[in-house]
């Protein structure tokens, strides 16, 4: 059995960042990871544009312009204006390269349908965006690295990209075990209990920008685990299995591992929930066997689990650690150190939720973070700085 310290050290060092990459529609890389440096290949703005609605004008020494036709967004028409001269324009309009300014429709007096006065001064380039003012033509728009966001689909849509180059994000094998789990929808026998893991694994894996799940069930029989073990194996870069992780007569998971020779990084951490927390490999691929208890295998799944595969995907980690305060002082029995669900607020104060049982998942609905007790901490005092595990569900 190994500390919570040791056990983190190990999954960072042995989980590598991917080097696969897919290229894919703008609309379905929102969250991935850009794999190659993105070159503009226009200008933006691609022409001279109006910043507003108003009047191209090509100044000359009179407040009179003759008005010589109008311009709208869209629009190709590019006029040849002679000082003196003017057209009605429009916001996001090309102006014709002869104008000096665009004077803003408030600061005009139209005398007629051919003459128009000023009340503002023409200098040169007033309300005009100037051609490439955003980015010129072959200039880098986003290096390699950036996350994608919608405001970066927006940049590079409106520069005319379609596609990106990215990371591959995991593929993931979510496996359920035990033969008391029941769907969802029917009434329960004596004995069974509703399979809850599966599915809160699921969505907080969606939650959290990943989305190429696979969902397996297996009964608690060797040949059954082992084969969907292998199964998963197979198709996934990480596999996650919830129960059958202990060493009861019907818990076949580590057995299965043994048979089909995963590489063991560490089984049993000292903390509290989760003990009997598996984490290997089979050729590339992660496999991460967390407690049965729900709770238990939350906690896992977030202080374990999702930053290897943020890692996995160069994304960001989505679980930090910083410092706070209790609101009370806290104690513990036992050498192990202590996951405790917390609500922390504005102040940077920590409150520690009632309901801290591995099995019992109501907590993490007001839970923002995760209290940190080492195993060596008996008691901890108001003044004591202590080490906070952000939940990024909250």
């Amino acid at each position: 059995m190994i500390s919570v310290p040791q056990a983190l050290d190990i999954v960072r060092n042995k989980i590598s960042p991917t080097q696969k990459n897919v290229k894919l529609p703008l609309r379905l890389a929102l969250g991935h990871i850009l794999a190659e440096n993105v070159l503009s290949p226009i200008s933006m703005p691609p022409f001279n544009q109006s910043a507003m609605d108003g009047y191209a004008v090509c100044a000359h020494e009179d407040t009179t312009y003759t008005l010589i036709g109008e311009v709208q967004a869209g629009s190709d028409y590019h006029p040849e204006l002679k000082p003196g001269e003017s057209i009605r324009i429009f916001t996001g309009a090309p102006v014709p390269n002869s104008a000096t300014a665009v004077i803003m429709q408030e600061k005009v007096n139209v005398c007629s349908e051919y003459t128009i006065t000023l009340n503002d001064e023409p200098t040169r380039h007033k309300n005009i965006r100037p051609k490439g003012e955003q980015i010129i033509c072959g200039d880098l728009a986003l290096e390699k690295g950036e996350e994608i966001n919608a405001s970066i689909i927006g940049f590079l849509s409106g520069i005319g990209i379609t596609e990106v180059l990215v990371y591959q994000k995991p593929t993931i094998s979510i496996i359920a075990t035990g033969n008391e789990l029941v769907k969802p929808g029917r009434a329960l026998k004596r004995g069974e209990i509703y399979e809850s893991n599966a599915i809160m694994l699921e969505m907080a894996l969606i939650e959290n920008g990943f989305t190429q799940i696979d969902i397996l069930h297996v009964k608690d029989d060797y040949q059954s685990t082992l084969n969907t073990i292998r199964q998963a194996v197979y198709t996934s870069d990480f596999v996650l299995l919830t129960g059958g992780i202990s060493v009861g007569d019907y818990d076949f998971v580590g057995k299965a591992l043994q048979e089909l020779k995963a590489e063991q990084h560490f089984y049993k951490v000292k903390q509290k929930p989760g003990k009997p927390l598996y984490f290997g490999a089979i050729n590339k691929t992660a496999i991460f066997a967390l407690p049965g208890n729900p709770a238990a295998a939350l906690t896992g799944f977030y202080i374990y689990v999702l930053n290897s595969l943020c890692q996995f995907a160069h994304l960001p980690l989505k679980v930090n650690a910083s410092q706070a305060t209790l609101s009370k002082v806290y104690s513990k029995k036992g050498g192990r150190a202590q996951f405790l669900k917390a609500r922390v607020n504005t102040n940077g104060i920590a409150e520690v939720l009632t309901g801290q049982s591995s099995a019992m998942l109501r907590a993490f609905a007001q839970a923002n973070a995760f209290v940190y007790i080492p195993e060596d901490v008996e008691e901890t005092h108001l003044e004591d700085q202590i080490t906070l595990y952000s939940i990024p569900h909250a």
